[in-house]
């Protein structure tokens, strides 16, 4: 956040996302980039489409890294949507690098080929913004703005509101200081 968002005001927001239980032995932060895409939909108030499942890591510079288990991950997934009923709409976001560790059951694969369920491959948190959201991340144009309208531009907008609250509020409690 602090890379996309903060060279221009401080960031006025301290986030923190733990998730308190483990279901199986992988463990690791799998969730990361979930949890980014997570903050973004807040922060922009565009909401995450509920069919797409996600796991992936993410570094400091928003590349989704390899994980484990991604077979485990997508099968199970496709087993919730078949039991509720494939729509052609759900699918899972996995990291591009995991691509060549894919060895799904044949009923997954036959599932995607008649478009019935959908794997995406993605290098970056934009990518995958984009596929959750439907909207564009946006590209940081040379006057550090985004592009009307794009996630990263809705996002940047609320963060400035927070930055310009914490700074009135700051002032405010100077005020009652001196008085």
């Amino acid at each position: 956040l602090r890379k996309m968002f903060a060279q221009d005001k401080p960031l006025a927001v301290c986030v923190s996302i733990a998730f308190e239980q483990s279901y199986s032995g992988v463990d690791g932060d799998s969730a990361s980039s979930t949890e980014m895409y997570a903050l973004l939909s807040s922060l922009s108030g565009v909401p995450i489409k509920q069919g797409i499942a996600v796991t992936g890591s993410v570094n400091q510079n928003g590349e989704v890294q390899a994980i484990g288990g991604v077979n485990h991950k997508i099968e199970g997934f496709f087993a919730c949507c078949k039991a509720k009923g494939l729509t052609g709409t759900q699918g899972v976001i996995i990291p591009k690098a995991n691509v060549p560790d894919l060895m799904l059951k044949a009923e997954v694969v036959e599932a995607v080929r008649e478009g019935r369920f959908n794997i995406w491959s993605v290098a970056s948190i934009e990518e995958g913004i984009g596929l959750l959201t439907g909207k564009k991340a946006g590209t940081r144009k040379k006057d550090g703005s985004y592009p009307n309208g794009s996630i990263y531009a809705l996002a940047d907008k609320r963060l400035k509101e927070l930055a310009e609250g914490l700074a009135k509020f700051g002032k405010q409690e100077d005020k009652q200081e001196k008085a």
